[in-house]
């Protein structure tokens, strides 16, 4: 079922505003069933790991401050062809460039403070849905 299964963060910028719950039934209406749900905060550590890709990149320590900042909520979604249409749902990284009806045009308010993290491939769901739960903790 992992081809079928996606991971999101709902970031620390749309937890702070109060949006868990608007993206959260953005997520539903949008067909995804969420298979693991939780609040929490992500250390320096956790977050340099996660975001291990970017390490080289000029704005990581930036990513690695806004990421562990405040609370985030994890899950992890199902639905055909989770990854894909997971990422439709959420639009562009820049909220100036997402189309109507995303997520990020409704609750992100820059690039840098884009409200949500959707993986990019049905590897890095498998791998970013891991890294935060448990395996008894997915459904």
């Amino acid at each position: 079922m992992a081809t079928n299964r996606t991971f999101t963060m709902i970031k620390p910028d749309a937890v702070e505003k109060g949006h868990i719950g608007g993206i959260l039934n953005m997520i539903t209406e949008g067909g995804f069933k969420i298979v693991s749900l939780k609040l929490t905060q992500l250390t320096v550590a956790d977050a340099q790991k996660f975001y291990a890709v970017h390490s080289a990149r000029p704005f990581f320590g930036e990513l690695v401050e806004f990421m562990t900042r405040g609370p985030i909520v994890a899950a992890i979604l199902e639905k055909d062809n989770a990854v894909e249409d997971f990422r439709k749902l959420i639009g562009a990284t820049n909220p100036a460039e997402a189309a109507e009806g995303t997520i990020r045009k409704k609750y992100a308010t820059s690039i840098g403070e884009n409200a949500v993290h959707g993986s990019d491939s049905d590897e890095n769901a498998a791998i970013e849905g891991a890294f935060h739960f448990a395996g008894r903790d997915m459904f």
